[in-house]
C-alpha cells in the first residue's frame, strides 16, 4: 500500500479521499489554487502545495504542476477525484512516466471511452445496445444536418468529449437544428477544448440507470449494482438512489451483465460507471462509461457497506478485488441529494459568497455528509458551487425518503442562496415518492417544485411575526442597559392600553403587514388586516420557537441572520425578511429603466447585439459563463441598444450594467 498520496482535486471529493487515506494510515498531499489557499481540503491534508491562479486552467488543470508537486512531496501516487484531470488520458500517462501510480483506469481505456462517438461504435461491435444516431468523423454542418434528418426529430446533440450535462441540446424541429448545433459546439469547445458532436435519437421519458463497475489488474471485473439518477434538471443529476425502484430483477441482472461486458471490452481497471438510458418499456441503451469515481458513489457505499476509495487505492497498489460478484452485498435503500449555492427561483443561477452559517445534520449510520466547506468558508465564482452531499440510508425506500426529509429540515445556510427549499419539495413530490420520475420531468414541471410565489398561511406568518417581536424585544432590552428595568420592556405599554406594534414582513415576492398588541410572548395579531389570531406563550430558545396560535401548540425552527429569519415548520422552509417601516414593496424592477444587469459574477463569452441595434423584448443580447454554466442574457424590453458596456472576455461582478436598452 502507498505511504503518501497526492489528491489532484479540491472541495468535497478531496476531503472525502483524505478521510479514507487517514483511516488507512496514508499521508495526504493537497494541491490548491490561489483562491483555495484557506480551503477545507488544504486544512485537512498533511501538507499542501499551491499550483497556480484561481481559474482551473491556471491550477487544477495544469497536469505538469500537479506532478511536480507530487514529486516534491514524495508522494507515490495521485488520486484525481472527479472532474478536472480525472479522465485525461495524457495526464494518466504522464503520471506513470514520472514514476507515480495513477489511482484510476489505464490511459488506453480512457482514450477508448473519451469520445462518446468512438465509445458507441465500440459498444455496438461488442453487442451492447446503443441508441440509433450518428457519430461519424465528418463534422461538417451539411453532413450533420443530413444525418439529423435521417435520425429523425426529436434528437439530441451531444458533445463527443465531455459530460456533466455540458454540451447537450434537445432539438424538436429541423429548423432549430443549426442554432442548437452552434450553441452545443461553442459550449463543448469552452468546457472541453473540443467541439466534436454526435447525434442520438431522443428517447422520450427515459430513466437514467448507471451501474458501478470495478476491475483489478488480475483480470477480475465485477459490478456493484445500480444507481438510479432519473431526477435531473438540464441533464444535471439532482437526486440519486439505490436500488432503483423501476428495475425488475430480470432487467437489473441484464443491465449488470451488459455493464460488465462493456467494461471488459476496454480491459477496464479500477472504478468506473457504465451509464444507460432505459425507455418506459424496459429497453436499455448504452450512453457512456465514466472512467472515474462518480459524484454519487456514496449511494453505492451506503447500500453495499463498502469504501470505494479504499478499493481504488488497493487496486492501484496491485491488490486483487476483495469480493467476487456473488459476494457483493446490498442492504436497504440509500438516497443522495446535492446541496448547492444557487438561486432556484431565479433559474438556478449559481451563487457565491461567504457561508456565515452552515448547519448540517450530525453524521450517523443513517446520515452521511460529504462537504468541502465549513461555516466561514467562501463559495467562489471559479468552481462548482456545491456545498455538500447529503446521503441517507434506511431499511427500505419509504423510510429512506422520510429520513431524507428529516435531514434536510435540519440544514441551515446563511450567506449565498441555496437549493434547500427545492430539495425539500423534491423529496415530498409524488413523482419522486412513487418512483415514477423520468429524466425530463423536472424540466417539464419545474413550477411544481418552486414555491416562492405560493401563498403563505396566515398562522405561519403570525409565527414569524412573533419570532421577530421576541427578537426585537430582546434587542431593545439589551440596548436599555438594564434588562430588569420596567422601562426596558418594549411592549408598547400606554396608560390607556398597549399600543399596536406594526411590522412589515417580506416572504418571497410578497410583503405582509402584521399588527400586534400585547406583551412578552402574548399578542393579538392580524396579518394583512385579516382575522385576529391569539399568540400565547411564545418563547425563543436557541433555534426553536415555541408558541400557541389560537390554542394550537407549535414548535418551529427559527434562525436569524441579520434582517432575515428562516422559519421551518417541519415541511416548509420560509425565509422572512423584516423590512423598514417605510419600505412598502419588494423593490423596483431593475430592468424598468432598460438596464441589463449581470445576474451573477462571470465572464462575458460573446456578444449577440451591437450598440445602435434595434431589439425586441426577450431577444438574446450576450452570453455569460460562470461556474461551468452558460447563460444567455436577454433584452428586458423592445427598444434600441443605446449603450453596450461589455466586451467578449470581460470578467464582471454581479449586478454590473452590461447594456442599456432605450425605448424605441
Amino acid at each position: 500500500m502507498f505511504g503518501k498520496v497526492l489528491i489532484a482535486n479540491r472541495g468535497e471529493i478531496a476531503c472525502r479521499v483524505i478521510r479514507t487515506c487517514r483511516r488507512l494510515g496514508i499521508a495526504t498531499v493537497a494541491v490548491y489554487s490561489q483562491a483555495d489557499a484557506g480551503a477545507l481540503h488544504v486544512r485537512l491534508a498533511d501538507e499542501a502545495h499551491c499550483i497556480g491562479g484561481p481559474a482551473p486552467a491556471d491550477s487544477y488543470l495544469r497536469g505538469e504542476a500537479v506532478i511536480q508537486a507530487a514529486l516534491r512531496s514524495g508522494a507515490q501516487a495521485i488520486h484525481p477525484g472527479y472532474g478536472f484531470l480525472s479522465e485525461n488520458a495524457d495526464f494518466a500517462e504522464a503520471v506513470h512516466a514520472a514514476g507515480l501510480a495513477f489511482i484510476g483506469p489505464r490511459a488506453e481505456s480512457m482514450r477508448r471511452m473519451g469520445s462518446k462517438a468512438g465509445a458507441k461504435q465500440l459498444m455496438a461491435q461488442a453487442g451492447v445496445p446503443v441508441v440509433p444516431g450518428y457519430n461519424g468523423e465528418d463534422q461538417s454542418p451539411d453532413t450533420l444536418a443530413r444525418e439529423a434528418a435521417r435520425t429523425g426529430f426529436p434528437l439530441m446533440v451531444k458533445a463527443a468529449h465531455g459530460g456533466g450535462g455540458k454540451g447537450m441540446r434537445v432539438v424538436h424541429r429541423a429548423e432549430d437544428f443549426a442554432a442548437a448545433l452552434e450553441s452545443c459546439q461553442r459550449e463543448a469547445r469552452n468546457a472541453f477544448g473540443r467541439d466534436r458532436v454526435l447525434l442520438e435519437r431522443y428517447v422520450a421519458s427515459p430513466r437514467h440507470i448507471e451501474v458501478q463497475v470495478f476491475g483489478d489488474r488480475h483480470g477480475n471485473l465485477i459490478h456493484l449494482n445500480e444507481r438510479e439518477c432519473s431526477a435531473q434538471r438540464r441533464y444535471q443529476k439532482v437526486l440519486e438512489e439505490s436500488p432503483s425502484p423501476f428495475l425488475t430483477p430480470e432487467l437489473r441482472r441484464a443491465m449488470g451483465e451488459a455493464a460488465v461486458a462493456a467494461a471488459r471490452t476496454i480491459d477496464y481497471v479500477n472504478a468506473g460507471t457504465v451509464e444507460f438510458i432505459v425507455d418506459p418499456d424496459g429497453g436499455f441503451y448504452f450512453m457512456e462509461i465514466n472512467t472515474r469515481l462518480q459524484v454519487e458513489h456514496p449511494v453505492t457505499e451506503m447500500v453495499a457497506g463498502l469504501d470505494l476509495v479504499e478499493w481504488q487505492l488497493r487496486v492501484a497498489a496491485g491488490e486483487p478485488l476483495p469480493l467476487a460478484q456473488e459476494q457483493v452485498p446490498r442492504h436497504g435503500h440509500a438516497i443522495e441529494v446535492r446541496l448547492y449555492a444557487e438561486d432556484a427561483d431565479a433559474g438556478f443561477l449559481p451563487a457565491s459568497g461567504t457561508l456565515r452559517a452552515l448547519e448540517l445534520p450530525p453524521p450517523s449510520p443513517q446520515v452521511r455528509i460529504d462537504a468541502g466547506v465549513e461555516a466561514g468558508d467562501t463559495v467562489t465564482v471559479f468552481y462548482d458551487p456545491m456545498i455538500a452531499k447529503l446521503v441517507v440510508h434506511d431499511a427500505d425506500r419509504p423510510r429512506a425518503l422520510a429520513r431524507l426529509r428529516q435531514a434536510l429540515a435540519q440544514c441551515h445556510v446563511a450567506g449565498p442562496k441555496t437549493n434547500l427549499a427545492f430539495l425539500e419539495a423534491l423529496a415530498r413530490h409524488p413523482a419522486v415518492v412513487e418512483g415514477r420520475i423520468d429524466t425530463g420531468y423536472l424540466d417539464r414541471h419545474l413550477d411544481e417544485f418552486l414555491d416562492a410565489a405560493a401563498p403563505v398561511p396566515a398562522p405561519l406568518l403570525a409565527a414569524a411575526g412573533a419570532a421577530w417581536l421576541l427578537r426585537l424585544q430582546a434587542g431593545e432590552a439589551a440596548a436599555a442597559g438594564d434588562p430588569h428595568s420596567p422601562w426596558a420592556v418594549a411592549d408598547g405599554w400606554r396608560l390607556h392600553g398597549r399600543a399596536v406594534r406594526r411590522l412589515r414582513l417580506q416572504a418571497g415576492d410578497a410583503v405582509h403587514a402584521l399588527a400586534a398588541s400585547g406583551h412578552g410572548g402574548d399578542w393579538k395579531a392580524t396579518v394583512d388586516g385579516g382575522d385576529v389570531q391569539a399568540i400565547d406563550d411564545a418563547r425563543l430558545s436557541g433555534t426553536a420557537l415555541d408558541l400557541r396560535i389560537d390554542g394550537q401548540a407549535r414548535r418551529l425552527a427559527a434562525r436569524f441572520d441579520g434582517d432575515t429569519l428562516e422559519l421551518h415548520d417541519g415541511t416548509r422552509r420560509l425565509p422572512v425578511r423584516l423590512l423598514p417601516p417605510e419600505q412598502a414593496g419588494g423593490g423596483a424592477d431593475p430592468a424598468g429603466d432598460g438596464r441589463v444587469l449581470a445576474p451573477m459574477p462571470g465572464k462575458v463569452a460573446m456578444l449577440l447585439a451591437a450598440a445602435g441595434q434595434a431589439v425586441q423584448a426577450g431577444q438574446p443580447l450576450l452570453v455569460m459563463e460562470a461556474m461551468k454554466m452558460e447563460l444567455t442574457i436577454k433584452s428586458p424590453r423592445d427598444g434600441v441598444v443605446s449603450d453596450l458596456r461589455a466586451a467578449a472576455g470581460d470578467f464582471v461582478e454581479a449586478d454590473t450594467v452590461l447594456a442599456i436598452v432605450a425605448e424605441a
